[in-house]
């Protein structure tokens, strides 16, 4: 017997549509958290916002929890290195503001791969 998704899941999920949605409509946002090693920026972009759609919907399906949960989770690592390269780019602007909320994401991705962990034992 499947237990209930976790609250922490649940969030997760909901962050992963409001991000694909925007990755879809606006990909424009996403453009400076792009590694200039990384190519086809704007079609990387695009693919990341299927990807979290997708990874939204599969947690929400029982039959597909466990799947969706583990590549949510892979998908967490994948987008790593362009959370740093924006905590990096805000470091070097006067916005501390910015530079708070680009360093404090950071830590956050261990906890947002936990709940998707949570979400494929779910």
């Amino acid at each position: 017997m499947r237990v209930p998704l976790p609250l922490s899941a649940k969030i997760l999920a909901a962050g992963f549509t409001t991000s694909g949605v925007i990755h879809l409509v606006k990909p424009e946002v996403f453009m400076p958290a792009m590694p200039d090693w990384v190519p086809a920026h704007r079609e990387v972009i695009v693919w990341s916002g299927v990807a979290e759609l997708l990874c939204a919907a599969g947690m929400a399906v029982p039959a597909t929890r466990k799947v969706a949960g583990l590549a949510s989770a892979a998908l967490l690592v994948g987008v790593f290195p362009g959370n740093v390269q924006m905590a990096q780019d805000a470091l070097k602007t006067n916005n501390t503001p910015l530079k708070a909320g680009m360093l404090a994401r950071l830590p956050m991705q261990w906890p947002m791969i936990k709940a998707a962990l949570a979400a494929s034992r779910s």
